[in-house]
């Protein structure tokens, strides 16, 4: 029996790690409704994906990005029927025992969305570099949106999916700066909670670079530039 919660996963190359992630969030959240997005993997993720029962498996013919991902997991659980959505990395870097937080503080609070913040909650083996960075874009982020939060780069949030008017158009790494614009645009209900990251050496060679930071900036500025 399923509930009216979605979970939506964006895959690109975690042949290391899919398979594990996948058997703890299933084993933790066994009435959530499984959405995987293979974003055009080119290691064997798909295969081993495929090989995977009781989840919805959609798959990009070409690499997209996080935020299609995102996207295309979204409008399907729609289509489903459901309510709610939450998204969460593939990688391991996310707790699924934390997602029973996000539903009690969501539907608690009535919200629209509820953001993770591992600032607020528990960031292991997070780099020097890392931190700063992270800093710098929740200033950014302030300054260009109006919105102070203690986190403006996690992929860990819940979405009342429902509401018709959250959608992400970036379909790469910028779209974490537009969740924010879509917050403050649509006067949406939203919280922060904390939540647990966990940086290890794999989790570090698959996150943002500091270049690719840079990147989304200018990325977020170009869009605004041409509004």
């Amino acid at each position: 029996m399923t509930n009216d919660i979605a979970i939506v996963v964006p895959v690109f190359n975690e042949k290391k790690v899919i398979k594990d992630f996948l058997h703890s969030l299933k084993k933790e959240r066994p009435k959530d409704t499984i959405i995987i997005v293979n974003d055009c993997s080119t290691d064997n993720s798909g295969e081993i994906l495929e090989q995977i029962d009781g989840i919805y498996l959609l798959t990009h013919e070409i690499n997209m990005g996080q935020g299609a991902a995102l996207q295309t997991g979204i409008e399907f659980a729609r289509k489903l029927g459901l309510r709610y959505a939450v998204t969460i990395d593939s990688d391991g870097q996310h707790n699924p025992k934390d997602i029973k937080l996000f539903e009690e503080t969501m539907k608690k609070g009535k919200y629209d969305i509820v953001l993770g913040s591992r600032f607020l909650g528990n960031a292991q083996n997070i780099s020097f570099i890392k931190k700063i960075v992270l800093k710098m874009a929740i200033i950014f982020t302030w300054i260009i949106s109006g919105i102070k939060l203690t986190d403006t780069h996690n992929g860990f949030r819940m979405i009342k999916i429902s509401n018709k008017k959250f959608n992400i158009t970036q379909n790469r790494m910028a779209h974490a700066s537009e969740v924010i614009d879509v917050i403050k645009n649509n006067n949406l209900k939203y919280k922060e909670i904390p939540c647990a990251i966990l940086y290890n050496e794999y989790t570090k060679q698959k996150g943002q670079k500091l270049l690719n930071s840079l990147n989304i900036i200018l990325e977020i500025l170009f869009k605004r530039l041409r509004v």
